[in-house]
């Protein structure tokens, strides 16, 4: 990838993860990054460095807005973004309750952790023990993403561009959504099953778009068995 395209990526995911509700999911941003850096060497782990710390310069900027002077305005945007005060107030309990480990579990969870920033800042977390969670579960979120885009991007492209191009794309998407909606509803029924209900407050119904990729999936069944 370019040196401005990437910029413009890292400005972007940085706005995003500051609490800028852009109407472009994060995830789909992250595979597109590693499907450009596969075959860049180097250059691809630096992409992914720098995409790290957007994210968590982005969101401890957020985190200390919630907790500070702007509580108020950036929870007002999460409600236009369907995510409300209540459930926020929910994963605030849920945080208060485990700190780092939590942090870390909500946002390498998809459905929760659009969330887990500012239900953080609401809960008002020491920043220690929020700056390790986020660390620790952005990493492991955005890595997974980057590298399934890194791996079997470039596969899929060609396999597209050799077939029937945007209809072939069009079924793998809707494809995927719906094992996303499979696959989300699975784990919800694992942890309701293991009386595992509360372990992790959902921030919606509508949240199965979030495990629409293989990745998230993974990472779901990992945090489901651990909660």
């Amino acid at each position: 990838m370019d040196v401005g395209p990437a910029l413009g990526l890292l400005g972007l995911l940085f706005v995003k993860e500051a609490g800028v509700p852009i109407p472009v999911p994060g995830d789909l941003l992250v595979i597109g990054a590693g499907v450009a850096a596969a075959g860049s060497g180097p250059g691809g782990l630096l992409l992914l460095a720098g995409i790290l710390v957007a994210g968590f310069v982005g969101g401890t900027v957020q985190f200390l807005l919630v907790r500070g002077a702007f509580r108020g305005v950036l929870l007002g945007i999460l409600r236009k973004a369907g995510v409300s005060e209540a459930r926020l107030e929910t994963l605030a309990d849920w945080l208060r309750r485990r700190g780092a480990r939590g942090v870390a579990t909500a946002r390498a969870t998809p459905a929760v952790r659009v969330g887990a920033i500012a239900a953080s800042g609401l809960a008002a977390l020491p920043l220690p023990s929020f700056l390790a969670g986020l660390v620790v579960g952005n990493g492991l979120f955005v890595s997974a993403h980057f590298a399934l885009g890194f791996v079997i991007g470039p596969p899929a492209i060609a396999a597209v561009s050799a077939s029937s191009g945007p209809v072939l794309g069009i079924v793998a998407l809707i494809l995927l959504s719906i094992v996303g909606a499979v696959g989300w509803r699975w784990i919800r029924a694992r942890r309701l099953a293991a009386g595992q209900s509360a372990a992790l407050p959902s921030l919606g119904t509508g949240a199965w778009a979030d495990a629409a990729c293989p990745a998230c999936l993974a990472i779901s069944l990992v945090g489901g068995s651990r909660s």
